[in-house]
């Protein structure tokens, strides 16, 4: 690697086989906020329900103390994740397999394990992979496992993330336009709980991070795409994979778009004239 390492590398491959417990309810308070936001559906949700998709991104996140939060409003390192000094943190993409239904009453346990640690160096620098295992149970059940990678990254210059795109996003043989706003934002980071400052306060996200507006999160793009799969198949996949290729920002017109293969939907959010900002594959 031609960059200077921030950190101690085997020292932070050492925090490979750490493991996290945590468990949540999957109420109706928090089923009715999460239809609204996403614009699902009005209707009361009633105890024994089917809970919405991907609800579990919104189930026991870490509750560190305000006055403990990092400067970009996450808590700080060192707890379970590793301390991993790069500035920039996003959520890279995920593989999640259903093996049953989540129910709104549902007393929900998550067994997180870090599974792998690499370091690379890539076009804009040092970049540091976290891979965790992620399994969902209800009462001993397994309902929902998940491989999630989370990417961490130098800092950016000005204009880094506002350069022109260089190749446009392929046309789908489905394709919806996505109603990005300010409040939808905030009101996903409340949901799940999510301090990040990039996705709610635009000085910190231009000033600090250098984005040229809000960033649209990762899961809040992959929740949309695979209630799109749900919609044009009519019934939930056994497997849903995403990456993130680049980022998306709440003054972007966002357009998502699927075509089928071989039975699989391949499915893609982007801006206007712009690349595949996540692309995801959903399996029946």
């Amino acid at each position: 690697m031609t960059g200077t390492l921030p950190m101690d590398v085997d020292d932070i491959r050492t925090w490979i086989g750490r493991e996290e417990t945590a468990s949540d309810v999957i109420s109706v308070d928090l089923v009715q906020k999460y239809n609204s936001t996403l614009d699902l559906t009005t209707a009361r949700p009633l105890w024994g329900d089917a809970a919405p998709l991907l609800i579990h991104y919104c189930l026991a996140q870490p509750y560190a103390p305000t006055h403990l939060l990092g400067e970009d409003g996450h808590p700080q390192r060192g707890d379970f994740l590793p301390p991993i000094s790069l500035p920039r943190r996003m959520w890279a993409g995920s593989t999640v397999t259903f093996h049953g239904v989540l129910s709104v009453g549902d007393i929900v346990r998550r067994v997180s394990r870090i599974s792998d640690v690499v370091v690379k160096e890539g076009r804009s620098g040092i970049l540091c992979f976290v891979t965790l295992e992620h399994k969902v149970d209800v009462g001993g059940a397994l309902k929902v496992e998940e491989a999630q990678n989370i990417v961490y990254r130098e800092a950016a210059s000005p204009g880094d993330d506002s350069k022109p795109a260089r190749a446009e996003a392929p046309v789908g043989i489905y394709s919806r336009p996505i109603a990005v706003s300010t409040p939808l934002l905030f009101r996903y980071s409340a949901l799940t709980f999510n301090g990040h400052r990039i996705h709610y306060d635009r000085r910190y996200a231009t000033e600090v991070e250098h984005y040229p507006g809000l960033v649209f999160h990762g899961p809040l793009q992959a929740t949309l795409l695979l209630n799109y799969a749900v919609e044009l198949k009519g019934t939930a996949p056994k497997n849903f994979t995403f990456r993130g290729f680049s980022p998306l920002f709440d003054d972007d017109k966002v357009t998502m778009s699927a075509t089928e293969e071989n039975g699989r939907l391949k499915l893609w959010t982007a801006r206007e004239r712009g690349p595949v900002a996540m692309s995801a594959e959903a399996i029946w």
